[in-house]
């Protein structure tokens, strides 16, 4: 397979691709960084507590 002919044969299936709207990547982009966001802060308040739970059983750490 020659250069040219991996271009054109991507050029091809680049016609076939779905392209979102822009309104569409707006929500997805939104969406991402508004689940991203809640996720570390469930994760942060639960390494917390358990942080704060293993110095009561190993006072060394304090």
């Amino acid at each position: 397979m020659g250069i040219n002919q991996y271009i054109n044969e991507t050029r091809a299936e680049m016609k076939h691709v779905s392209w979102p709207t822009r309104n569409q990547t707006l929500i997805y982009t939104g969406l991402v960084i508004f689940l991203s966001v809640a996720l570390s802060l469930y994760l942060g308040i639960f390494d917390a507590i358990f942080t704060e739970g293993i110095k009561l059983f190993i006072p060394s750490l304090n």
